[in-house]
């Protein structure tokens, strides 16, 4: 029979495990803003899950951050609503950074970019080392403030946090490594190149893994000796503040991570600062779009990490228990709201039946609901809007052919405080087609397609026959099959016997419309540095005049 995954058997959990003998509790006398965020922490007893801090938050504190302090924006003045995907409550009320905030975040940044950039990679180092020490003893507290203003389980957000500071101690490592090479040149003359920093680098982060995107991004950025300004989404804008206090107490110089807050006018400003010399955005393709034309007008690169509709194939011959946990781990992290799921399961039609009815049977055993209880693995999702249109997408599938097999439905907590939040049953289709709008478009929300395939050459076809290209994977004992199906696919991210690991050694990024660039890895260096090359001549001039 399937054993259907449990707490911590997902290897993505797994190797992201905290180090032995670290309390995540160990660092509450640093957080005096933190906690009138969270005022009942201090009497919570080290990796208690704050279930009862669940509908009690509310945030009172600026959420932007400029020059070492929290502040309340130079300019702006409209108000967006902040929810507890949990329970439907506004957690406060957000202003949105104007013109002005934007060019005082760009400026106290460009300030301390004359500092930072004028450090030993060796320096750098330690200061990013010391973040992500902070960043692991205080696990547990950002954690739970990702858990309430996202909505995801406190299961995976400690996953994330997890990720956050290994990426910060990845790249800490790599920045006393950055270095150029000499060449030599005829008649004792000679070269080299230097790899130097960009300057004031912009991050526009989304709202599914906010704290642990800000740190995908900050990482590489600081490491090659840029500042950066960041963006949150307006969904999810209170836990990169704390990143941001995070960095000055580790010692940066103060406007080296600023935060500015705001939708598409806040990230306007930003893209067509004159002193923003890079622009690293993760989203949806048509706001990426709009930050590449934006950028093309001042010559600033960018690195894109749009959406996706990534395939997952399973042969007949792959380890069936395995297959279906990756299904699972490939549709319904994070409420399914992650860029680079494999919602297009394509099965090999020999073994369609019986795996279909261990992902349903897996599926209808997943806990949801209160997300900082400890057993809950599905929390609410982002807000009302997108609960409805995943909710059409489902209506929609219905209509075109599509058999809802399990999930779907909305879902109510029996707790009266989460009777408002944003819930739903994940959800698996059957009998879908290649040309169903649920099989072609990104639902972004806990659904799995699953479509039937007779022959490797037809799966790799149907598998690259869209639009998109971040991700893709293959269950398979055939070693040789696996690697023949991801050299064929056109993907940028691809795994074989597993799905959605996210090792911060890796690279990460897409083909097509899923964007370009690279995050994490040693690839992401190349990303926000520049090389200047350098020729010394030894000898005298050879003119030709």
């Amino acid at each position: 029979g399937i054993t259907c995954p449990k707490p911590g058997s997902a290897r993505r959990c797994l190797s992201a495990a905290a180090p032995h003998g670290i309390s995540p509790m160990l660092a509450q006398s640093r957080l005096p803003s933190f906690l009138l965020l969270l005022p009942r922490l201090r009497s919570l007893a080290p990796g208690l899950a704050m279930s009862s801090a669940t509908g009690t938050v509310t945030v009172q504190q600026p959420l932007n951050y400029r020059a070492g302090a929290r502040v309340h924006p130079a300019d702006g003045g409209q108000l967006e609503e902040v929810f507890e995907p949990a329970t439907g409550r506004v957690l406060c009320k957000l202003p949105c950074s104007g013109e002005k905030e934007v060019d005082l975040a760009v400026q106290s940044a460009k300030a301390a970019f004359k500092i930072w950039s004028q450090m030993s990679g060796m320096e750098r180092c330690r200061v990013m080392l010391e973040a992500a020490r902070i960043i692991r003893e205080q696990r547990e507290e950002i954690a739970t403030m990702e858990t309430i203003n996202n909505g995801k389980s406190i299961f995976e957000a400690r996953v994330d946090i997890d990720i956050s500071w290994q990426c910060l101690e990845y790249y800490a490592g790599l920045a006393g490594s950055l270095a150029g090479e000499h060449v030599q040149l005829p008649g004792g003359s000679f070269g080299y190149t230097r790899r130097e920093p960009l300057g004031v680098c912009v991050g526009i982060g989304a709202w599914n893994y906010p704290f642990q995107i800000a740190c995908w991004k900050s990482g590489p950025a600081l490491a090659c000796g840029n500042a950066m300004v960041f963006k949150p989404s307006p969904f999810t804008p209170i836990s990169v503040v704390r990143l941001a206090e995070i960095f000055t107490e580790a010692g940066v110089p103060k406007g080296l991570f600023n935060v500015v807050q705001g939708g598409a006018a806040t990230g306007q400003f930003l893209c067509q600062h004159p002193d923003v010399a890079k622009i690293s955005f993760t989203g949806s393709v048509p706001t990426g779009m709009k930050i590449m034309e934006m950028a093309a007008k001042g010559i600033k690169p960018v690195t894109l990490e749009l959406g996706g509709k990534s395939p997952l194939i399973i042969f007949s011959d792959s380890d069936l228990d395995n297959a279906v946990k990756g299904a699972l781990m490939a549709n319904f992290l994070t409420q399914g709201e992650v860029c680079c799921n494999g919602t297009r399961v394509f099965v090999e039609r020999k073994i369609l039946d019986t795996f279909t009815k261990e992902v349903v049977k897996c599926t209808r055993k997943i806990k949801i609901g209160d997300p900082l209880l400890e057993d809950t693995r599905m929390g609410a999702l982002i807000n009302l809007p997108h609960l409805n249109r995943v909710q059409g997408f489902i209506k929609q599938a219905k209509e075109q052919g599509a058999e809802v097999l399990c999930g779907g439905d909305p879902y109510v907590p029996d707790d009266p405080k989460l009777k408002n939040g944003y819930y739903m049953r994940p959800c698996v289709l059957g009998n879908c087609k290649d040309d169903m709008t649920c099989v072609k478009e990104e639902i972004f929300g806990p659904v799995m397609a699953i479509l039937p395939f007779d022959t490797e050459e037809e799966v790799v076809e149907r598998a690259n026959a869209t639009k998109f290209g971040l991700a893709g994977g293959v269950f398979t004992r055939d070693i040789q099959k696996a690697h023949r199906i991801v050299a064929a696919l056109k993907a940028g991210m691809c795994f074989i016997n597993n799905y959605n690991v996210s090792p911060v050694e890796l690279p990460f990024g897409g083909y097509k419309f899923s964007g370009f660039g690279r995050e994490n890895g040693r690839a992401a260096i190349e990303y926000y540095s520049q090389l200047k090359t350098v020729c010394v001549e030894m000898g005298d001039v050879e003119s030709a005049f």
